[in-house]
C-alpha cells in the first residue's frame, strides 16, 4: 500500500510562520519550539513550611536581568536576555523578555520572601502560615423530621379536633 504525500503549506504561510509550519509538517516530538522558547520552566513544591518555586534561567545576571515581585497571591518572575552583538552571525539563542506568574497558596507571608540564584536556577522561597479553617459550621435541618413533627399536630382530626 502506497503512502499518501502529506499536504504542504502554501509559500505565503510558510514565509509568515516558518516555525509553526515546520512543527505541523514534522512528526510530533513534543511541544512546538516557538511556544517553548517564549517561556522558562518552573517547578513548585512545599518544603519545611515554605512554598518553593524554582525557575531555569541560565546565563542571566540575577542583579540586572531578573526581577521577582509579589502582589497579593501572585508571584511574578520577570527575566530579560539581552543581545550583545549586532553584527551578522548565526544564533539560535532567544533574546527578549520572559515572564511567569505563579499563584501562591492561600496563606502566604509575602514580606518574608527570599530569592537565590545558583548555577542558572532561581529559587524563590515563600513562608507558609498554618491554615486554619475560617467561618463557622452551619447546622443542617432534616426536612423529613421537621415535617413529621408538624404533621402530628396539624393533621389531627376526630372528636377532639376544633
Amino acid at each position: 500500500m502506497a503512502k499518501l504525500p502529506r499536504p504542504q503549506a502554501p509559500g505565503i504561510i510558510r514565509a509568515l510562520c516558518p516555525g509553526l509550519v515546520d512543527w505541523l509538517e514534522s512528526p510530533w516530538a513534543g511541544p512546538p519550539q516557538f511556544t517553548a522558547a517564549q517561556s522558562f520552566r518552573v517547578e513548585e513544591m512545599a518544603r519545611d513550611n515554605r512554598y518553593v518555586i524554582r525557575a531555569e534561567l541560565p546565563g542571566l545576571d540575577p542583579e540586572r536581568d531578573i526581577e521577582v515581585t509579589v502582589e497579593g497571591r501572585t508571584l511574578t518572575i520577570h527575566a530579560e536576555r539581552r543581545q550583545k552583538d549586532s553584527g551578522p552571525y548565526r544564533s539560535e539563542f532567544r533574546y527578549g523578555s520572559l515572564t511567569r506568574l505563579v499563584r501562591l497558596p492561600a496563606k502566604v507571608d509575602a514580606t518574608d520572601v527570599t530569592a537565590r540564584y545558583d548555577r542558572g536556577v532561581l529559587e524563590v522561597s515563600v513562608p507558609m502560615q498554618e491554615v486554619e479553617p475560617e467561618g463557622i459550621r452551619v447546622p443542617i435541618e432534616n426536612a423529613d423530621s421537621a415535617q413529621a413533627g408538624t404533621q402530628g399536630t396539624a393533621g389531627t382530626s376526630g372528636p377532639d379536633a376544633p
